[in-house]
């Protein structure tokens, strides 16, 4: 018997709209995945490799299945490369929506102001998403600041962002550095910037310590900054302990209680602060400073002055037991 041809239709018909919508919940439906998962677009990678790579990591049934609705029912935008977080039961559509118009995971690998660089070098080398070699960098060629990454990216292309971070603030402040200020070059702005960065952890003092050793520099005395002892001992990493009178008395290239005028180099990697306070320095006289007890340091034009201070601060170190 045969059925009629309205009921034949409408069976057909029935049968249609059960394929698509088997087709399009395909699409739409939340997967079974229970956690959100961090997913890698290679560079360069096609939508087909990453459908199979979907599938083989179990966030999508079929690949083939994947493609073929993505061609009918997702967007025409291309997909990104960088590693993406699918949240959890996310559906195909959501999980190609995300590499079309998501953000791109950015990891953050922090230089504080006045980390030398040896210390930048073993902190790049530690950040096991980092891929590559990379020598320690030149003192004072990076500027401290944190820099954003992707998985598997380069240690060299992050650290030559870095330098070339360093590189532009330097192109852009030297142009507007301050008249008659005790340093010619951006090279020796650099070093004592450095020097100034290891004196004094404190923002409102920098302007003031800048001031005391450009007028040393300018007046061919001894600058005496304890830090450029160390640096020939640690390459700037903490001595750890009190420094010696053979150390005080050591010649060398960076040792500023043995030679007049700059180290031949940075001792660290100075901040925009720092830096600013080298080509911005206050207007003092002071010569002398020595540390006040409260983190800061108490200043003086002359020795007398000075000795007083020094005076001062010794019987604070003896209170504390420290003497």
């Amino acid at each position: 018997m045969r059925l009629p041809t309205g009921l034949l239709a409408a069976a057909a018909g029935l049968v249609i709209a059960l394929a698509a919508l088997w087709f399009a919940g395909g699409w739409y439906v939340p997967s079974d995945v229970e956690e959100d998962t961090s997913f890698i677009v290679p560079s360069g990678a096609t939508l087909t490799s990453v459908a199979r790579k979907l599938e083989e990591e179990q966030l999508i049934g079929s690949a083939d299945g994947f493609l073929l609705r993505a061609k009918i029912l997702g967007g025409g935008a291309p997909i990104k490369a960088g590693e993406f977080m699918l949240p959890a039961g996310a559906s195909p559509s959501r999980i190609l929506d995300t590499f079309q118009s998501g953000e791109v995971i950015r990891r953050f690998v922090t230089v504080p102001e006045g980390m030398p660089s040896i210390m930048v070098w073993e902190r790049m080398m530690a950040e096991d998403l980092l891929t590559g070699e990379i020598p320690v960098p030149q003192e004072g060629s990076v500027l401290p600041d944190s820099y954003d990454f992707e998985r598997g990216e380069s240690r060299a292309a992050v650290l030559a962002r870095m330098q070339a971070a360093m590189q532009n603030f330097l192109a852009e402040a030297w142009p507007k550095r301050g008249k008659g200020i005790a340093v010619d070059n951006i090279k020796d702005a650099v070093i004592l910037a450095s020097i100034v960065e290891k004196e004094t952890g404190v923002a409102r003092e920098r302007k003031m310590v800048a001031g005391l050793y450009s007028n040393r520099v300018r007046d061919g005395m001894l600058i005496q900054a304890d830090p450029t002892i160390i640096y020939p001992i640690t390459k700037g990493k903490p001595l750890g302990r009190r420094i010696k009178q053979s150390e005080i008395a050591a010649i060398n290239d960076y040792n500023t209680y043995t030679m007049v005028g700059l180290p031949k180099g940075p001792i660290t990697n100075p901040g925009r602060e720092s830096i600013d306070a080298v080509l911005h320095p206050a207007k003092t006289e002071a010569r002398y400073m020595v540390a006040d007890g409260t983190g800061g340091h108490a200043f003086a034009q002359t020795l007398d002055e000075h000795n007083s201070n020094v005076a001062k601060w010794f019987a604070i170190r003896r209170k504390r037991g420290e003497m």
